[in-house]
């Protein structure tokens, strides 16, 4: 057995509120829509990838998400652009990672990292 796909499904009230973020911001694609569940997707291959951690690192929260970008400048812009704060960094981790951290619209952390 190969294990091809890992979903993260995160409860809400109202599954279109992030969609805003997770698709205008992010830039992630609406792949279904049934208004009880929605599922964005990128084109990109992602790696299955799943983690337990005691702390975020450097001694922060652990976050609910971890998203990787090709360009955190260009994320971050767009963050600050859509008046959502930055609750930690831009910051250069010593295990060579620039990540921040923000809050998504259903109140979840989320890790924007980028591999330096």
């Amino acid at each position: 057995m190969k294990v091809t796909r890992i979903v993260a499904n995160l409860f809400t009230q109202d599954p279109a509120k992030a969609e805003a973020f997770y698709r205008d911001i992010l830039g992630l694609d609406l792949a279904m829509d049934h208004r009880w569940i929605r599922t964005y997707t990128s084109a990109a291959t992602m790696p299955v990838q799943v983690s337990f951690a005691s702390q975020g690192g450097s001694d922060t929260p652990v976050p609910d998400l971890s998203i990787e970008v090709d360009d955190l400048t260009q994320a971050l812009h767009r963050m600050q652009a859509a008046g959502i704060p930055i609750e930690y960094g831009p910051t250069s981790e010593p295990w060579g990672v620039r990540r921040f951290y923000v809050r998504d619209p259903l109140g979840r952390l989320i890790n924007i990292l980028q591999h330096e």
